[in-house]
């Protein structure tokens, strides 16, 4: 959506200073979790009052071109008029009832249809849910204990994977064995720890890392894993939830030709309604229905009904193709002013999941000074996580962008 003109609001009943105050009196820290602007460059806002299509206003009026997509959900586009008003329709039939309305298994249907692996899906509300039912589903399955995660990748926020050890046992992650990304030497070094009791690996769709240069996965990695799994009987675990749907909507290691046994979806399913959902091989079936997974709002329609539309709008429209030849215009762009000015930079991941960082850049003083001088010239990059393409994304957006992105260049040029 080029050039959105976001809805008028009522004026907001307090700047984003004056609500950051009364947020850390009454929320500790201010705001939990990667919300928290605190921990970005000075001048990012934390709280916002409007959003449409790539853009978005803050609580003091400023408007951005949006390249965070609420950190992943937003794959159409904020407030999308064809998932909204799917989302209307229903709320007006119900939402939370006592059992889930008939759109819960219109959308099983067509994840069964869309997902390559899939025989059978599960929903639920978040990504944690949803790779914490992966595990607990692969472990049901094959009476086994042992989980394979790769080092630094991240799959949730509760003790067994919570990047955090403040409150976490070491029980908690006694049966957790670890691997380096795209190491097939070390992956098999941890099966062969797990010494006949492995239940499953479980690996991000590509390594995202926080803080970090991203690696996508290499196609030998790929199909050894599948190899390990199929030679053991462990389970492949696919977390799908940052990347799902925006690489390809058949799961995102199907252009590598390598299938897994289960999958994990969030972020992207709903376009920003609270959804989450588990995709599993006939293999897992039966234990499937053992677990124990529920959750008082797990059943609501509303979201379901946003899924419908937001993937049947993902199919008809091709929206990874979309999103991919806007985030390769970005990046060409961004190289092309690297060039101009100079200034080293190295971009990875998959282009409609970007990451820029400067080189020579320890203590991140070049991407804060870049990111802080695009923000003041409108659009919203991050400096250390993967930033997001959506549909709503068009070529006069990314033009606009990389305006805003040579005023970061000529500010670090200064440095």
């Amino acid at each position: 959506m080029s050039q959105a003109v976001l809805p008028e609001t009522r004026a907001a009943a307090s700047s984003d200073a004056a609500l950051r105050a009364r947020a850390r009196a009454v929320i500790p820290g201010g705001l939990w979790g990667h919300l928290n602007a605190a921990k970005l460059p000075e001048g990012y806002p934390q709280y916002f009052t409007a959003a449409e299509g790539c853009r978005l206003r803050d609580a003091n009026g400023r408007e951005y071109i949006d390249f965070m997509c609420s950190w992943g959900p937003m794959v159409l586009g904020h407030r999308n008029p064809t998932v909204e008003a799917a989302a209307r329709r229903q709320a007006e039939q119900g939402d939370c009832m006592n059992g889930p309305a008939p759109v819960l298994v219109e959308l099983a249907e067509l994840l069964v249809n869309t997902v390559a692996h899939a025989d059978w899906a599960l929903l639920a509300k978040n990504g944690t849910d949803a790779t914490t039912a992966c595990v607990t589903i692969a472990r049901a399955e094959t009476g086994r204990r042992k989980v394979l995660v790769a080092r630094g990748s991240y799959h949730g926020a509760v003790p067994w994977c919570s990047p955090s050890l403040a409150g976490v046992t070491a029980e908690d992650r006694a049966h957790l064995l670890t691997f380096d990304y795209n190491d097939t030497a070390s992956l098999d070094a941890a099966a062969e720890a797990a010494k006949g009791d492995l239940a499953a690996v479980i690996v991000t769709a590509f390594r995202h890392d926080f803080g970090r240069h991203q690696d996508l996965p290499t196609p030998e990695f790929a199909r050894h894993l599948r190899a390990l799994c199929d030679a053991t009987g462990a389970a492949l675990i696919l977390d799908d939830v940052r990347a799902g749907f925006r690489i390809h909507l058949g799961g995102s290691w199907e252009p590598l030709g390598v299938r897994p046994d289960l999958s994990a979806f969030s972020k992207a399913i709903a376009n920003g309604h609270p959804l989450a959902a588990v995709t599993g091989r006939d293999r897992f079936r039966q234990a499937a229905t053992q677990v124990y997974t529920t959750g008082s709002f797990w059943c609501g329609a509303v979201p379901m009904a946003a899924a419908v539309a937001t993937i049947d709008e993902l199919r008809r429209i091709d929206g990874p193709a979309r999103m991919r030849a806007m985030g390769e215009r970005l990046r060409n762009g961004l190289d092309a002013l690297s060039s101009q000015y100079r200034l080293p930079i190295r971009q990875t991941g998959p282009a409609q999941m970007p990451l820029m960082i400067f080189d020579n850049d320890p203590d991140w003083a070049k991407g804060d000074t870049f990111c802080a001088t695009a923000l003041k010239h409108g659009t919203y990059f991050h400096p250390r996580h993967n930033m997001f393409l959506s549909c709503a994304h068009a070529e006069a957006d990314i033009d606009e962008a990389l305006d805003a992105a040579e005023a970061g260049f000529r500010a670090v040029a200064k440095l």
